[in-house]
């Protein structure tokens, strides 16, 4: 832009993670999990996680005082200088995970002290600097990085679980006949789409047709299958880590068959699809740009992060922060690039 560049800092999957360069693009918000929605026993399968803060997160968004297992209730938080109470509603941003009881710095960040998803020089030298880590050649990343609050589908779609709704779309769609074929073997309590598919003899290429128009009953919290990172897909009910692994390598070998959520049921079973299909989808709504950048001659260096959501149509900036505290994150090679065009001026 002008003589300044800018890059946006990406998160790669665990292979791209290691190679100590940063992997570059737009951050899939429903590739993770919601805070807002997860249970707890999904939250204890994140690598890293706590007994005692996913009891903590339960708690800070309940709305009753009751400590759940290992969690924490104002009590806990009224000790602390200052004190505070327990919110007891939802989060609005992982910036209040800082709040909770359970949340060090080493679960929510891991090695990656300045959260650009590679192994950083200083993530990999023991206690030489911080962070702490175990020089072992590779990122540990924190918790943060598969967490959100932003994940949530548009809600003015076509439920379901409405045949009346539903009518419409699909006489426009396939004609009348073929509407009536579809509407009897679905009936009216399927649930999610992913289910309203396996029910409804629908090809594929016809599903494709309408699966963007279609909600089912939740709406906020569905996990894109098709970005999410294994870690991720392994905290899921119907997955696990060891149908998270087979939905990865279905994936990599059928690139062409990820514009819609319909290819779970061919890479699962299909009461591990059922279990799964309440909590996945198969779009993306919600996007982080987390944009750095060198100024004019690469002199200065700027870092922030914004949250985009198009569930309402037209793109809005649902969060923005600053990241140029957490210090360099491009990696030695574009610090390299830049110091020799510098050089060659």
């Amino acid at each position: 832009v002008g003589s300044a560049t800018f890059w946006l800092i990406g998160q790669g999957d665990e292979q791209q993670t290691q190679i100590g360069e940063p992997y570059f693009g737009l951050v899939d918000e429903s590739g993770k999990l919601n805070v807002n929605t997860v249970s707890l026993d999904m939250l204890q399968g994140l690598p890293r996680m706590t007994a005692e803060l996913a009891g903590a997160i339960i708690d800070w968004r309940d709305s009753n005082d009751e400590v759940s297992e290992a969690g924490a209730e104002s009590q806990t938080y009224l000790r602390r200088s200052p004190a505070y109470r327990c919110k007891n509603a939802n989060f609005e941003s992982l910036d209040e995970l800082r709040l909770l009881n359970g949340a060090y710095l080493d679960v929510l960040y891991g090695e990656d002290a300045n959260l650009n998803g590679v192994l950083d020089p200083n993530e990999n030298d023991g206690d030489i600097s911080p962070p702490s880590d175990n020089q072992d050649g590779r990122l540990d990343a924190g918790i943060l990085v598969w967490l959100t609050v932003y994940s949530r589908h548009p809600v003015t779609g076509t439920n379901v679980n409405q045949p009346q709704q539903l009518a419409p779309l699909l006489q426009e769609k396939f004609g009348t006949e073929r509407a009536n074929q579809i509407l009897a073997r679905v009936g009216t309590d399927s649930g999610n789409v992913l289910q309203f598919y396996m029910r409804s003899g629908l090809t594929r290429e016809e599903f494709v047709q309408i699966e963007g128009s279609l909600v089912g009953t939740n709406t906020i919290g569905l996990v894109n299958v098709n970005t999410a990172s294994e870690a991720v897909l392994a905290c899921l009910p119907g997955i696990g880590s060891e149908k998270a692994s087979t939905l990865i390598a279905y994936r990599q070998s059928n690139p062409d068959k990820l514009n819609t959520v319909a290819w779970v049921k061919d890479a699962l079973d299909e009461q591990n699809a059922r279990q799964a299909g309440p909590w996945i989808t198969g779009r993306s709504y919600q996007f982080t740009a987390d944009v750095a950048a060198v100024g004019r001659f690469g002199r200065g260096y700027q870092r922030a992060k914004l949250v985009f959501d198009t569930s309402d149509g037209a793109p809005k900036v649902r969060y923005r922060q600053d990241l140029t505290h957490y210090g360099w994150a491009l990696g030695l090679n574009v610090r390299r690039n830049i110091e020799l065009a510098r050089n060659l001026r």
